[in-house]
């Protein structure tokens, strides 16, 4: 069965999350500079089969669009036009940022290790994941 894969897109770095084969478990997938990301994900894509992409979309608390939203619907037609049978999904990314702190936090990271932007990139990714399949169940 093909993988979901979940991308956090950022101006710098876009953190990335995929399921196992059988869409039971979310886990974080790498940080890729965001310049390199479609390159990556061409190559990711030849290696492991990916059933439908979720992209985090930036909102305010009010569903109004933040100064990033623009930048990820311009990237998500770029993402379309290079995986055009790949299916891409919007899912709410309010929030997640923070959460991946605390459960960076509650999971007794470092704090050395909580700094490292790339990595709550990562587990901003892997919440918006779990969010969208529980949303799916």
């Amino acid at each position: 069965m093909p993988r979901l894969l979940a991308i956090d897109y950022g101006t710098k770095r876009t953190g990335l999350a995929v399921t196992d084969p059988l869409q039971i478990i979310a886990t974080a997938l790498e940080t890729v500079p965001t310049y390199q990301l479609l390159d990556y994900l061409k190559r990711y894509v030849v290696s492991e089969p990916v059933e439908a992409f979720v992209v985090g979309l930036p909102t305010r608390l009010d569903g109004t669009d933040t100064d990033n939203t623009p930048r990820v619907k311009g990237f998500v037609g770029r993402l379309k036009a290079a995986f055009p049978d790949i299916p891409v999904h919007w899912h709410d990314e309010r929030f997640t940022s923070a959460m991946a702190l605390q459960a960076m936090i509650a999971a007794g990271t470092r704090k050395k290790d909580r700094r490292e932007k790339g990595n709550i990139d990562k587990v901003s990714a892997v919440i918006i994941l779990q969010s969208f399949m529980e949303s799916k169940r």
